[in-house]
């Protein structure tokens, strides 16, 4: 990827026409709008563990209001969760331009960005192959690829366009922002739609709980669509996207943050900061340091619906945009500190 912060920065050409999220809150952007603006906790749902006595605490995805034609798409009948999620999160990104990508005449791209990827099938096709290898269903292996939900998308919406999945800690979801305004600027689509999403299951809840007791893991997805023109006045544009900050022997993990902080352009307008915390000081410790002088308002959407890895930092760019349309803000900043793998942030701004 050679689009860098100050290539990004030096363009307003490229747009936010829609965005869409599951989430522990609800199924619609509407309803994780709503849980930041009342400020409320998810409950949290136990979770068991074979062989455990004692559940552990997450915040899964409710089940969705009805049957939507999402799930009734003969390729999502079957799929897990993760398919569900960031097909019906692209969906409600892409609005009426579902129908132009339909009809043939509109080249959109995908890109999705995960990290556990499709961990449901996955875990249930091994424990199948363990248990009796000569019953072990085939049919199951399909949907343990990581690129699987971007291919249901595909079919769903009916693009044959560049398709893109991209791996990595939460982070990424910024990455994959960056590569759709560089196909955007090269003219290689009309129109790309970028999703992060993650499922739950046992097996990555009791593996981040091996780093933190106090994490809670959650699901779910949120997309953003971006394109070249402006459609409204009050759109919002995507201005820079930082130099991912990695992780390694010489470049420590508040090292990276801070410098991180440090491309993040400086703005006189009114800022909102959308962060990656979720109270726990030992993981929020860079983060924290990265942005202590920060004195305007700020967002840790994790407190609110839990380590959504890859979804998360998609929950968080998404509502940075649903507060600049709602003219709350004329500036958002998102800053997103990963797992385990680079610290990278992003900029929108409102225009018109």
């Amino acid at each position: 990827m050679d689009l860098s912060c100050s290539e990004v920065t030096r363009t307003t050409q490229v747009f936010v026409a829609g965005s869409g999220a599951v989430s522990p809150a609800g199924w619609g952007t509407e309803p994780l709008w709503n849980a930041w603006c009342e400020k409320r906790v998810v409950a949290t749902t136990e979770l068991l563990r074979p062989g455990w006595a004692n559940p552990m605490q997450t915040r899964p995805v409710p089940p969705p209001p009805g049957r939507s034609s999402v799930a009734a798409h003969p390729r999502l009948r079957r799929s897990s969760p993760i398919s569900q999620y960031a097909a019906a999160a692209a969906v409600e990104a892409l609005g009426a331009d579902r129908t132009r990508v339909n009809a043939g005449n509109f080249r959109l791209g995908i890109i999705l960005c995960v990290m556990s990827g499709c961990v449901n099938y996955s875990r249930r096709f091994y424990d199948e192959t363990l248990k009796s290898p000569e019953t072990a269903s085939p049919l199951v292996f399909p949907e343990t690829v990581f690129n699987a939900p971007a291919s249901h998308i595909a079919a769903l919406i009916g693009t044959r366009a560049i398709n893109y999945t991209l791996v990595g800690d939460p982070g990424t979801f910024l990455q994959g922002l960056a590569l759709a305004a560089d196909w955007l600027l090269a003219d290689k689509v009309d129109g790309v739609v970028v999703i992060g999403a993650e499922e739950m299951d046992w097996l990555t809840a009791d593996a981040f709980r091996l780093f933190s007791r106090g994490m809670v893991t959650s699901e779910g997805a949120g997309a953003l669509y971006l394109k070249r023109e402006v459609e409204s006045d009050g759109a919002v544009a995507l201005i820079a996207i930082t130099d991912p900050q990695i992780f390694v022997k010489t470049q420590s993990r508040a090292v990276a943050a801070n410098r991180m902080r440090n491309q993040v352009p400086t703005s006189a307008l009114p800022t909102i900061l959308f962060d990656s915390q979720q109270n726990l000081a030992a993981l929020d410790a860079a983060e924290s340091a990265a942005w202590r002088d920060w004195s305007g308002e700020r967002v840790s959407i994790k407190e609110l619906l839990g380590e959504g890895l890859m979804a998360a930092a998609a929950w968080q760019c998404v509502l940075a945009t649903q507060a600049l349309k709602q003219k709350r803000f004329q500036v958002a900043n998102v800053s997103v500190v990963g797992c385990n793998e680079q610290a990278i942030g992003a900029q929108f701004q409102r225009v018109g």
